[in-house]
């Protein structure tokens, strides 16, 4: 029993030591092939240049309310935040000496009317009697003078009465435009005068975007180097208003702080969607670059201020180029020179590829190359 585990034991050691000289003599793995690359070729087209510009909503006009009499606020009519007509009412004003006033000035009117009638009636009977000479020229002289002055002072009766009662109508205060009212800056109770702001209304329909522009950008405009018209609207949420815009027209000066000039826009806006003071993002085609270069942005590479990217000639040899780069144009970069046309350029992999090194590129899809 104990000598053939000794020989058990034996053959095992034996056995191992074989496999230890096999293993000593296994050849070492192959070299690794070229680093696998996506490239997509450089595409030659003309591509629309826009710029945009930061700016926020405005009414196109802002109304604010204010009262044309004194007096101490009875109501407010309108929902605040509502949509108003022109002629809504809007508040009401409490002013009982306006009625006081009208009642005095229509008395006083009547009183006049009366003396022009008793005028009246002194002309019609003296100008028989002067005729017979019963009466003198110089007293029929004096009634008419006297009936002319009465008429006058009905007339003035006449207007005082009109604007009695035109200062009572303003005890309803109205609005002057069609727009959206804001919050009432007055309070039930308080005493307003025609100094005193009851409420803004804006017209929102269309609506004004306010936005600067650089004064290199202006002189390029109008040198016809560019446009600000077909504006497109980019709100906050990042969608584009439906609407598309005009330019209404560019403030008179230059801010010498920032070097802008404030321009204004127009947009239709139905439904009163957006309100003032909303941000806005001012997106315009300035110009169509003819033939211009593009590669996807993912495939150029920054390095100390500069751009790079790697390009893969026919013989899948890798090459390091530097770029200088235009504009962004969606997902893709213009490229002003460092590229010609058809080149194949790295889109995922550059920071395994050498210059002058063989690697293994596929070509992107249409999805990947843009």
């Amino acid at each position: 029993m104990k000598r053939r585990m000794v020989i058990g034991l034996g053959v095992v050691f034996t056995m191992g030591a074989a496999g230890l000289a096999c293993r000593g003599k296994t050849a070492p793995p192959p070299p690794p092939g070229p680093p696998a690359v996506v490239v997509a070729a450089v595409v030659q087209q003309d591509v629309p240049v826009s710029r945009e510009w930061i700016g926020s909503t405005d009414g196109n006009v802002n109304a604010e309310i204010r009262p044309k009499i004194e007096g101490y606020l009875l109501r407010r009519v309108y929902a605040e935040g509502s949509f108003v007509r022109q002629g809504a009412p809007l508040f009401e004003i409490d002013a009982p000496q306006l009625k006081a006033q009208l009642e005095q000035m229509q008395g006083d009117r009547a009183q006049a009317q009366a003396d022009f009638a008793k005028a009246q009636q002194d002309v019609n009977r003296f100008r028989p009697l002067a005729a017979q000479k019963a009466v003198s020229q110089q007293e029929l002289d004096n009634a008419v003078s006297a009936a002319q002055a009465a008429k006058a002072t009905v007339d003035a009766r006449d207007a005082a009465v009109r604007s009695a009662r035109l200062n009572l109508g303003w005890t309803h205060v109205t609005s002057p435009i069609s727009g959206i009212a804001g919050a009432a800056q007055a309070q039930v109770g308080n005493l307003v005068s025609p100094s005193t702001v009851l409420a803004t209304v804006s017209q929102c329909d269309p609506i004004r975007v306010l936005y600067q522009i650089s004064e290199q950008e202006y002189l390029q405009a109008k040198a016809g180097k560019g446009s600000l018209g077909d504006l497109e609207l980019v709100l906050a949420d990042g969608s584009v208003f439906p609407q598309k815009g005009r330019l209404l027209f560019e403030g008179r000066d230059v801010d010498v702080k920032t070097g802008t000039i404030t321009t204004v826009a127009l947009f239709p806006n139905p439904g009163n969607v957006l309100r003032p003071g909303q941000y806005a993002k001012i997106r315009a085609v300035t110009e169509v670059r003819k033939g211009a270069l593009l590669v996807p942005q993912r495939a150029v590479n920054e390095l100390q201020g500069g751009y790079q990217v790697a390009v893969v000639g026919p013989d899948n040899q890798a090459e390091i180029r530097t770029v200088q780069t235009g504009e962004r144009v969606g997902k893709m970069w213009v490229i002003e020179s460092g590229l010609e046309p058809g080149d194949r350029v790295v889109v995922e992999g550059f920071t395994r590829v050498k210059s002058g090194e063989p690697v293994d590129p596929k070509e992107a899809s249409a999805t990947e190359g843009k």
